[in-house]
């Protein structure tokens, strides 16, 4: 990773990150500011969550290879790091592979408790 540039992405208040059903080839770290993570429930768009300073989000694309299950976008004023999923894998692979599957798990449950 560290012979890999990390880019920084800017983003404005209100901006889309990523939508709902995405494919999703980067996971992100905030480096400034607050990302909301929003998903479209019966109609209505609501906020499932925020991620602030040095938080990461969209990393289940990467864990599982799934569409995006919600979507994100700049809460504020945001400065994030893209991590690519060349780097994702690279680090899964030096891991255990019990970490590996504990994430697999891991991602299949959130995704199903957030379906529900």
């Amino acid at each position: 990773m560290a012979s890999q540039v990390l880019q920084r992405k800017s983003y404005k208040p209100g901006d889309k990150i990523f939508k709902e059903g995405d494919e999703g080839n980067l996971a992100y770290v905030v480096q400034e500011g607050e990302v909301e993570i929003v998903k479209v429930i019966d109609g209505v768009e609501k906020v499932l969550g925020a991620v602030g300073k040095n938080g990461i989000f969209g990393e289940m694309a990467l864990i599982d290879s799934k569409p995006r299950m919600a979507a994100a976008r700049a809460a504020v004023g945001t400065t994030i790091i893209c991590v690519t999923r060349q780097m994702f894998e690279e680090k899964l692979r030096k891991s255990d592979p019990f970490i590996r599957g504990l994430l697999n798990i891991l991602a299949d449950d959130i995704r199903s408790i957030s379906n529900n």
